[in-house]
Parts: C-alpha cells; sequence; structure tokens
C-alpha cells in the first residue's frame, strides 16, 4: 500500500513537470525557444520604470552636454541610483570602456556590446554575455562629432530567462497545478474508498453481523495489500469462530441426548436393583436362597452399571478428543490371532466355533494402539456373541491385504440373526440399539459399537457394517499399513 501512495505521489509530480515543460513548449515553441522568447520579450520592454527615468536623464545629457558623461562623480551618482533597483551603467567612449558598474557580478562587456547605431534604431534589447541574460537601454551618441568620437550608454540589469517566463506564466502554471492537484485528489479519493474505506465498511458490516449472532456473512478480499491481508485474516477468524460455535453447539446436542440416553439406560436397572431391594426390606426373600437371588441380581445389575458408566468416561474421552493414543507398529495378524486366544474360554461357553478366511502370507505391519485395538475386536466379537440365536454359532475372522495397498480390511461376519436395513445405518451411534430386545437383558451399554468406531477412525481408519436380516453381519474395519512394509 505504501508503494502504492508513492506510486501516485510520484506520478503527480511528473505530471507538475510534464505540465510545465508542455507549457513552455505550446507558447515558445520548443524548450530551447525560452531564451528567444526572453529576448524578444526583453526587446520590447527591458527596463523597469525608475530604471527608464535614469536612462531618459542620461540620454538628455548625452544629447546636451556629452563632456558630462565623462564625470566619474556624476556617473558614480547615476550609478548609486541604479544600484538601487539592482541595475547597472556601462558607458563606452569609442571601443573602450571609460565606465562600468563596479558591482556588476562577473560580466565583461568587452567586445559583446553592440556596434554603433547613432541612428538609434534599436535602443532596447537583450545582451548575452556568457549565457548571462541582461535587459538593457542604450543610446548611441557623439562625445566629438567633428572628430568623429562615438559614444554610447547602457542601463542595464540581470534577467533570468527562466524566471520571467514563470512569472509571465504563473497564473497559468497556478491554474495548471491546480487542476492536477484535483485530479490526483480525485484519484486519491477513489483509490482510498476502493481499497481502504469500503474493505474497512465491509469489515465494520461483518463486525456487527458477528455481534448480532450472524456468523455467516462472508468478506471477499479484492487485493493482497495489508487491508486484502486483514479482510482475508477477518474471514478466516469469522470462519473458525462459525466452527468454534457450531463445534460447541454440537457437542451441547451430543452432552443434551447423551444425558438422555443415560436417563433412559439407567431407568432400567435402577428400577431392577429398586425392586430387589424393596423385596429385601418387604421379606419377600425369606429364605436365605432367595436372599442371595436378590442380592446376585442386584450385584450384577450394580457391575452392569459400573461398567456402563466406565465405557461413557472413556467414550466422552474419545468424543472430545482427550484419550491419548499410544501408537506403535503391530503385526495386525498376529495381534488378531492374540486376541482370538484370550477369548477362547467365552467361544467355548457360547458354543461358537471361529473360522479363519483371507488371512495374508506375508506379515502386515499397522500402526496401533494395541490395547485400544483389541478393545475394538473384543466390542465386535462380543456384539456377535450377544446376539447369535441358532446353531451352529460360527464367526467368521479374514484379513484382506492385497499387495502394495494402501490399507488392510478386518472383516467379523455372524450368522446371527442380522440387522434391519433401515437400523443399519444407525448402529454405530452411542446407545442405538435395533431391537427392543436388545436391552440391559442383553447385557450391553449401547456403547460398544460407538468406542469401536472413534477408535478406528483415530487411527485413521473407517468401520461400516453389512448384515442381510436373518443370515447374519459382517463388520469391516480398515487400518492404514506401515508404508515400509506394503
Amino acid at each position: 500500500m505504501l508503494l502504492s501512495f508513492a506510486s501516485v505521489v510520484i506520478v503527480s509530480v511528473l505530471l507538475i513537470v510534464l505540465s510545465a515543460y508542455l507549457l513552455s513548449v505550446a507558447v515558445t515553441g520548443d524548450f530551447k525557444s525560452l531564451r528567444s522568447f526572453y529576448t524578444i520579450h526583453y526587446g520590447l520592454h527591458p527596463l523597469s520604470e525608475e530604471e527608464e527615468r535614469i536612462f531618459l536623464e542620461l540620454k538628455y545629457l548625452a544629447k546636451h552636454d556629452p563632456a558630462k558623461l565623462t564625470d566619474p562623480k556624476l556617473l558614480k551618482d547615476y550609478d548609486l541610483q541604479l544600484k538601487m533597483v539592482q541595475a547597472g551603467l556601462v558607458v563606452r567612449r569609442s571601443e573602450a570602456l571609460i565606465y562600468s558598474t563596479p558591482n556588476m557580478p562577473q560580466a565583461d562587456f568587452t567586445g559583446v556590446l553592440p556596434a554603433y547605431d547613432l541612428g538609434n534604431y534599436s535602443i532596447r534589447n537583450t545582451l548575452n554575455v556568457n549565457s548571462r541574460f541582461f535587459g538593457y537601454a542604450k543610446f548611441d551618441f557623439y562625445f566629438d562629432e567633428a572628430a568623429g568620437v562615438k559614444g554610447s550608454i547602457f542601463v542595464l540589469r540581470e534577467r533570468s530567462p527562466f524566471a520571467e517566463m514563470v512569472r509571465t506564466l504563473l497564473p497559468v502554471l497556478i491554474g495548471v497545478i491546480l487542476l492536477i492537484v484535483l485530479i490526483t485528489s480525485f484519484i486519491l479519493y477513489r483509490y482510498v474508498t476502493r481499497k481502504i474505506v469500503k474493505p474497512l465498511e465491509g469489515l465494520r458490516q461483518s463486525a456487527e453481523r458477528i455481534k448480532a449472532g450472524d456468523l455467516t456473512y462472508e468478506l471477499q478480499a479484492e487485493s493482497r495489500d495489508e487491508v486484502g491481508q486483514l479482510v482475508m485474516s477477518f474471514d478466516e477468524m469469522r470462519r473458525q469462530l462459525h466452527a468454534s460455535i457450531r463445534l460447541q453447539l454440537h457437542y451441547e446436542e451430543n452432552r443434551k441426548q447423551l444425558l438422555s440416553n443415560i436417563s433412559h439406560d439407567l431407568r432400567t436397572p435402577i428400577t431392577t436393583i429398586k425392586g430387589y431391594a424393596e423385596g429385601i426390606r418387604d421379606g419377600v426373600a425369606r429364605t436365605p436362597e432367595k436372599l442371595a437371588q436378590y442380592a446376585g441380581a442386584i450385584h450384577t445389575r450394580a457391575a452392569d452399571m459400573e461398567r456402563m458408566v466406565e465405557e461413557l468416561f472413556f467414550y466422552s474421552k474419545l468424543d472430545l478428543k482427550k484419550e491419548p493414543f499410544s501408537f506403535e507398529e503391530t503385526e495386525l495378524a498376529a495381534l488378531l490371532q492374540q486376541i482370538i486366544r484370550e477369548h477362547a474360554i467365552d467361544f467355548e461357553r457360547h458354543g461358537i466355533e471361529v473360522v479363519w478366511e483371507e488371512i495374508p502370507q506375508r506379515p502386515v505391519t499397522v500402526l496401533a494402539d494395541r490395547e485400544k485395538l483389541k478393545r475394538v475386536v473384543h466390542n465386535l466379537l462380543h456384539n456377535s456373541m450377544k446376539y447369535m440365536n441358532r446353531e451352529p454359532k460360527v464367526i467368521t475372522i479374514g484379513v484382506h491385504a492385497p499387495e502394495g495397498a494402501d490399507e488392510v480390511t478386518v472383516r467379523l461376519t455372524d450368522n446371527g440373526p442380522g440387522i434391519p436395513a433401515d437400523a443399519l445405518p444407525h448402529i454405530f451411534e452411542r446407545f442405538y440399539r435395533a431391537e427392543s430386545s436388545r436391552t440391559w437383558a442383553a447385557g450391553g451399554s449401547g456403547l460398544g459399537l460407538a468406542i469401536a468406531r472413534q477408535i478406528v477412525e483415530g487411527h485413521g481408519g473407517t468401520i461400516r457394517a453389512d448384515s442381510e436380516p436373518g443370515r447374519g453381519t459382517s463388520m469391516f474395519f480398515t487400518l492404514q499399513i506401515v508404508k515400509e512394509h506394503r
């Protein structure tokens, strides 16, 4: 922007200089003609009024008593009067100068004075002495006409052709300069309005709308200068503020929904615990066996609630990106086999057979948090085990990683009842259950698949499900393969 203002100032100065030059050329024809213009002008008007008066007195003496013009005292008196008006006096006798103003600044008039013109046809003109100009009035006469002794008187004043030109053309030049100043001011006004005032007005309007709660008003920067960068920074701040508020609203909505879901899901176990506790208090459990049954039911529901609170806390940290991940290079197939071995007793208790398919012959290495990845597989397996209700119960596990692929896909398929098509897009939402039967009785908190999705996405992967009611469900999740091991 500073460069832009400097450019306008420089252009204005150049316009003024160019105008002065063009004005001079328009008056004189070309720049060198200034001297000719000066010569002609002062050939007509060489002297001031006071200089003219003194010249006429000297002319009178030259006509009637030329001998007095040889009197040094008289000449000094006239010279003193001329000095008062910054002029000088030169008296010539034959070819010699008998008097020349002593203080005439470094001008040597010898050999440059005009020739005698006893008819005095040209008495006013300009004299060029070493490129210095002197306007003069002269009178040629005879000191001794019988002897033919000629003489001349010169009243001179040094002139500057440029100064006189400016003085002559000053009104026009002032008008031109004022016109240029007005044009420049208009250009600056337009520039400042377009480049500064208009963007700042846009900023003000945007700030007013932000203050009123409207964060959708977009600003467009029309330049890349300082003001344009300010506009872009302000608009970026607006976008980030808008995104932040939307995120806060999203979190607030999630919090409300979470509280609603928690209230709904806690109502069943709390009601159960309350019922068993009232049964004990009212003496319904009269025998030790009945009392133990009631106490066991209370303990089970309390444990379920404890597990749900733990999973809820863990999910909240994942959702708020406050749960740290400890990534390390992990051979995926080996980790999956370890997890299956750890669940062998559960599979045996539920009568489930695990079948391996599509296991790569080469190691597939991923960058993963081992414990959290174990939790993903555990939640997916636990979800299948809860709802498998027909024999034989089979879970099929596959690892698909083509040669050179960027990611590996893990598939877990069960032959359970499947999930309805309208429920499939929602199963990874927290507290979502596809069927009314999938409640506390099934032993779930409603957070397992939601936690699995958060963990997989935290690894930079994706998770999805395919299901056909009556035939089973397949869960898929992907992980990025370490580049060096592709």
